[in-house]
């Protein structure tokens, strides 16, 4: 939304509380997840999916390049981040993790950092392949850099250095330089603890 200069009304959903898991929220997102976009009373789900619905809607500046191939290796990156990354450390994944298999906290922390490695350490590479600017890839942030900055900041939130990726860091940096990106940091949103 930033980066397509829109001003929305919010609405928050604290998930540490739980306010996704609430009758009400439930209603609204049947799968009690966040984000969600509604838009003329329908709702959207799933971040890749509200990503692309805005990029159409408005189309500058484009999230996905003009090129097929180079739209294709933007969207691999993404969902390498969207789908092999983020679900094993999202919260709902890592509270079963805690009620039924029950490790204690530092082992929790590990499986967390395990799969940032795992999914870090290829995504580096395909990243380094194209370092053709600042951002994911080329001067322009893409979709590509909209899913790595969470997934940074939830590497960060555990300590985990960045310094075997590089490349990772130098993007993550690049994007904290942009006034959307700067100002989507999770310690400067309105229900930030």
């Amino acid at each position: 939304m930033n980066l397509k200069g829109l001003a929305p009304e919010r609405r928050y959903v604290h998930l540490r509380r739980g306010v996704q898991r609430e009758a009400a929220y439930l209603a609204e997102n049947p799968y009690g997840l966040v984000p969600m976009l509604t838009v003329d009373g329908q709702r959207l789900t799933q971040s890749l999916a509200i990503i692309e619905y805005l990029d159409e809607m408005h189309p500058m500046p484009r999230l996905l390049p003009a090129t097929a191939a180079d739209r294709a290796w933007v969207r691999s990156v993404a969902l390498a981040i969207a789908c092999d990354i983020h679900p094993l450390n999202n919260l709902r994944v890592l509270l079963r993790l805690r009620d039924t298999v029950a490790p204690e906290q530092a082992t929790r922390d590990e499986w967390y950092r395990h799969w940032i490695r795992e999914g870090f350490n290829p995504l580096e590479r395909q990243l380094a392949a194209r370092a053709t600017g600042r951002y994911c890839l080329g001067d322009a942030p893409t979709l590509a850099d909209i899913c790595l900055v969470p997934q940074v900041f939830n590497a960060q939130r555990l300590d985990i250095a960045l310094d075997p990726w590089p490349r990772i860091a130098a993007v993550h940096a690049a994007c904290l330089e942009h006034p959307a990106f700067a100002a989507s940091v999770p310690d400067r949103q309105p229900d930030a603890e």
